[in-house]
């Protein structure tokens, strides 16, 4: 399946826009130039992944790492560097001690892990009822946004034409809501564990 259709048209090089980019620091242009490889770093993200949600997570997190590191570097070739870029991602990601299975980890230091990562936190069942109610809370666009990129498994361009809003404002809100699930889902841990436990 395409991750990304109807790219819009734009004349400038990658080499424009990545001057563009670093003299204005407009996440627009950064947006434009990164849809014209979204399926290249697709392809590689799931080549190591092996799973569709996981690789386009990350899609999202190497989006946020451009926004500092295209600023830090020289760059001759945009495309050759982006795939490494992605290549590196993807191999930090595994390398970390939550992907080593046979690392013993302590069993309180697992339950904060959980939360770590949003895919990992939606695919706790133990989690649902904190994710249910922290849903709720975020703002109508953030939470329509989550609900169709993690639960629905849309991609960007589906959630655009899905809600009419444009391809900034959708990466925009799936940042913010992720971020605004996540700090209330760790806000709200102890409620929950003491009803759980009938406190």
């Amino acid at each position: 399946m395409t991750f990304l259709r109807n790219i819009p048209k734009n004349d400038a090089t990658d080499n424009d826009l990545v001057l563009r980019y670093r003299q204005s620091g407009d996440l627009s242009v950064l947006g434009d130039l990164y849809q014209r490889y979204m399926d290249l770093v697709y392809g590689v993200c799931l080549k190591y992944f092996k799973e569709p949600e996981r690789a386009r997570d990350s899609v999202m997190m190497i989006f946020e790492e451009l926004i500092s590191k295209l600023k830090k570097h020289e760059v001759d070739n945009f495309k050759s560097w982006l795939y490494q870029l992605a290549k590196n991602h993807c191999l930090m990601q595994l390398r970390s001690p939550k992907n080593l299975k046979t690392v013993e980890i302590n069993a309180d230091l697992m339950q904060n892990a959980e939360n770590v990562h949003l895919n990992g936190v939606l695919e706790k069942e133990e989690n649902l009822k904190k994710m249910e109610h922290c849903l709720e809370t975020l703002e109508n666009e953030q939470r329509q946004s989550i609900q169709l990129f993690y639960l629905e498994g849309k991609c960007y361009n589906e959630i655009v034409a899905l809600t009419g809003i444009e391809w900034n404002r959708v990466r925009s809100l799936i940042q913010n809501g992720r971020r605004n699930l996540k700090n209330c889902m760790d806000k709200n841990e102890s409620k929950f564990s003491n009803e759980e436990s009938g406190g």
